[in-house]
């Protein structure tokens, strides 16, 4: 059985979950987002918390379970606090710009870049030189997505380090040729 579902996801102030069958809205500051629950996962609101069961005792029911509570607890968190991901760009002449909804990167193509962002997510280019990107938004999956998207243009190398990374992120070095 999973430990994760028999925890209830608590539902702070300021956000409204509603239950209509297996459709589960989450409504907050930040925007508001739905999830169709699997048909052996049920969901109750009970006093400011919202408990997960399961109808069947199957081990599919079982394994959605967790995985439902866990999708529940990111939504509540995004639209009441949101999520963010940090990038950074090293390289010499590398750098980003953002022209309204397309983000702009120049990272020693022939060509620069362009990526669209996509609705729900906010990017905000910084640092001196342009090479620092925050991505925000209330979806985590998304931000994840879109984070991951832009740091494949150019994955960062293991020689010099050149390349698109996460803030968080080791990137291992190797040494370079000897004479």
């Amino acid at each position: 059985m999973s430990r994760i579902g028999r925890q209830p996801v608590p539902v702070p102030q300021g956000v409204e979950v509603q239950v209509a069958g297996q459709k589960l809205t989450v409504k907050g500051k930040l925007g508001s987002q739905v999830l169709q629950l699997h048909q052996d996962i049920e969901a109750k609101l009970d006093a400011g918390k919202l408990v997960l069961a399961t109808r069947a005792q199957s081990k599919r029911a079982k394994s959605l379970w967790g995985t439902s509570r866990a999708l529940i607890a990111n939504m509540v968190s995004g639209v009441s606090k949101g999520f963010t991901r940090n990038l950074a760009i090293e390289g010499t002449g590398f750098r980003a710009a953002l022209e309204g909804k397309v983000l702009s990167l120049q990272l020693g193509f022939s060509h620069e870049v362009k990526y669209a962002i996509p609705e729900g997510i906010a990017v905000k280019v910084g640092g001196d030189k342009q090479n620092a990107l925050e991505i925000t938004g209330s979806d985590k999956r998304l931000v994840g997505q879109v984070a991951a998207e832009i740091r494949a243009y150019k994955k960062p190398e293991p020689y010099q380090g050149k390349g698109i990374r996460f803030t968080d992120e080791r990137v291992r070095r190797k040494e370079g040729k000897k004479k």
